[in-house]
């Protein structure tokens, strides 16, 4: 959806037209493939690169736009939110030496956009999902200023009709909601081409189904989201739930989502997909003054397809196929979306050269789509992205593997027979190969290392810190040589405690909350804060909001005046009613300011739903105040050593 000039769809004349263009395209590309007008008979690769910008305090860094001016590089461009960019490689051609000029292009980009960044105090980061994103960087200031994201967060906000829902379990459990598209500025991802003739298009398309689940099992590095522990690689539902158009009507008539794997294999050709997804959505954005396909076709040129090619972009499949022209003559590719970006380029390289390798053997390919359910490859893929290479698969053959032996003994030997194929150099093969099968065989994907390093972390700082800290490793590890499987274990030792780690409340509040409902009998109230060693007590009503507070002073002032019990005293009758509060985005010497100001030992966080999210203590800052005075014993015996 590369056009600037979109509109969301509100006029019902403008949608009846952009509709015409759209059967029109069909219509041409179903002749073009008829006459056989797609390119055959060659292979061209392509990728694009989507990265994080972090600030130096490694939260996301808003500066796109000022980066995309200095740059001046027509490969850069922007992406849904101002700390994301996106940049786009030029296509090779499948054969010697081409993943080793790919790969030296997109280090040249990546430090073309590093040393850019630094005038902005900032740094490109790859990772499929920043741990260190908060709501408060989703807001709508933070959208990138281009009409199609504007456009496209309007036309799914009117069909939503309300914020949207998120609910992912793993070994935490996400479950929040958001007005906007801006969740799907979180995940970022490594896409890579495949050039593909109309011939073999089909047969291309279900292998490259049948091969997700366990390449996905082999790359996952997105474990975290918002500091939960979710799914191996949760943009898989991340992606999926934050551009979701459905309600519960949708959703019981099989409605399907914008973003999907798929539900049957392919029988004929591409016409089949488009079909199928012009019957199943409707448009989103529209734009104006489109060519018709037909009337180009009849007329002699190569249709562009801009119609086909805008809807294609609002529909996201996993493997998306893709349509477009090099040097006049029009060909077809399968877009793989499901790499995320990251931990390091070689292992994007190497991701890419395996599921090359794999794409390369078709027609040649073990598939047989008559012997295998479809239902098999779309559960190989969910689990992959659940639980990544700790998960059994079932593979065309019948039998189920563990994810690693499948990779092993199944995919990685049909891949070295990809790249042989395409005449590549043995030492380029072992090269890329080799990195994916250590990976595999040490299992340490990029998400393994994360979700061991922020529980590591998390035994000596507070979430958030541990968010920070272990983004500012990802970032020194990325810029070495090492790829992941050669990572060492954190170490917490290697976390720098800057005043960025204290500089909000919501750094330093503590999100485990007990409260008490404002009617419940006062004796709950001491016997919860005995058991969980507190002594702040946050009263809510029925509602959920919050109505008062029980302080342990409180609650012995009650107790020294009243020598006998009464079961009808209930929490309303003793707790504080007016009760300071702050939200998430406080400084924290503010929050020092106002318990010092109040003479108060505890602040509850509320949101700005007013939902209590958060409670700071005075226990917070003298654990702060240890911090600062241990990193200064380690600084000084650092020094004298």
């Amino acid at each position: 959806m590369g056009y600037l000039n979109v509109i969301p769809v509100v006029d019902s004349t403008d949608l009846r037209a952009y509709t015409r263009l759209l059967f029109s395209d069909v219509e041409a590309l179903e002749l073009m493939i008829e006459r056989g007008m797609i390119e055959e008979g060659i292979t061209r690769i392509g990728a694009e690169q989507e990265l994080c910008l972090i600030d130096s305090s490694f939260r996301p860094s808003p500066m796109a736009e000022e980066l995309l001016e200095d740059l001046n590089d027509d490969h850069f461009t922007t992406e849904l939110a101002k700390f994301n960019l996106e940049v786009n490689l030029d296509p090779l051609e499948l054969k010697s030496g081409c993943f080793s000029e790919l790969h030296k292009a997109l280090k040249r980009a990546i430090n073309d956009c590093r040393q850019s960044a630094i005038k902005w105090n900032s740094s490109p980061l790859l990772t499929g999902i920043l741990p260190t994103i908060r709501s408060s960087d989703l807001r709508m200031d933070f959208m990138s200023p281009r009409q199609r994201y504007w456009a496209l967060n309007q036309a799914i906000q009117h069909i939503r009709n309300g914020p949207q829902e998120f609910h992912i379990q793993g070994t935490d459990e996400l479950f929040t909601r958001h007005d906007s598209v801006m969740f799907e500025s979180c995940n970022t991802s490594f896409q890579v081409h495949y050039q593909i003739g109309a011939t073999n298009f089909s047969k291309g398309y279900n292998w490259a189904q049948a091969i997700a689940g366990p390449i996905l099992a082999a790359v996952t590095n997105s474990p975290l989201f918002m500091g939960k522990r979710l799914w191996r690689e949760t943009r898989i539902a991340l992606f999926q739930q934050a551009t979701d158009t459905r309600g519960y009507q949708e959703e019981l008539r099989k409605t399907k989502p914008r973003v999907i794997f798929g539900d049957n294999w392919l029988l004929n050709d591409l016409t089949e997909l488009i079909k199928q997804d012009i019957s199943s959505y409707r448009p989103l954005v529209i734009r104006k003054g489109l060519e018709n396909g037909m009337e180009q076709l009849q007329k002699g040129d190569i249709p562009k397809l801009k119609a086909y090619s805008l809807f294609n972009g609002t529909i996201y499949r996993w493997n998306r196929p893709c349509y477009g022209i090099t040097e006049g003559v029009p060909h077809l590719r399968i877009e793989n979306r499901y790499l995320p970006s990251g931990p390091t380029i070689l292992d994007e390289m190497s991701n890419a050269a395996f599921w090359l390798g794999l794409m390369h053997l078709v027609p040649d390919s073990p598939l047989d789509e008559s012997l295998w359910d479809f239902s098999e490859a779309k559960a190989n893929f969910l689990r992959a992205a659940r639980h990544g290479m700790n998960t059994k698969m079932t593979w065309i053959n019948g039998k189920s593997y563990e994810a690693k032996d499948l990779l092993l003994q199944e995919l990685l030997p049909l891949a070295k027979e990809g790249l042989h194929k395409a005449s590549l150099d043995q030492s380029e093969v072992d090269k890329y190969l080799g990195v994916l099968e250590d990976r595999v065989k040490s299992g340490q994907t990029g998400s393994t290392w994360i979700l061991q390093s922020f529980n590591q972390l998390l035994k000596h700082m507070p979430e958030d810190s541990a968010a920070l800290g272990l983004t500012e490793v990802m970032l020194k590890r990325q810029q070495g040589k090492e790829p992941i499987h050669q990572w060492l274990p954190l170490r917490p030792s290697e976390v720098s405690d800057g005043a960025h780690h204290y500089q909000r409340v919501d750094q330093i509040m503590s999100k485990k909350l007990y409260t008490v409902d404002e009617e419940d009998v006062i004796d709950l109230v001491p016997n919860i804060m005995k058991w969980n060693q507190i002594r702040h007590m946050l009263v809510e009503n029925r509602l959920g909001e919050l109505v008062g507070l029980i302080t342990m002073g409180r609650l012995g002032q009650y107790y020294a005046e009243h020598a006998q019990q009464n079961p009808a005293v209930m929490v309303k009758d003793v707790m504080i009613k007016d009760v300071v509060t702050v939200s998430p985005e406080t400084e924290t010497l503010e929050a020092l300011r106002i318990m010092s100001e109040k003479k108060i030992g505890c602040l509850p966080v509320l949101n700005q739903h007013q939902k209590l999210v958060g409670i700071v203590t005075d226990k917070d800052f003298l654990r702060i105040a240890d911090s600062y005075l241990s990193q200064d014993r380690s600084d000084e015996t650092q020094s004298s050593e």
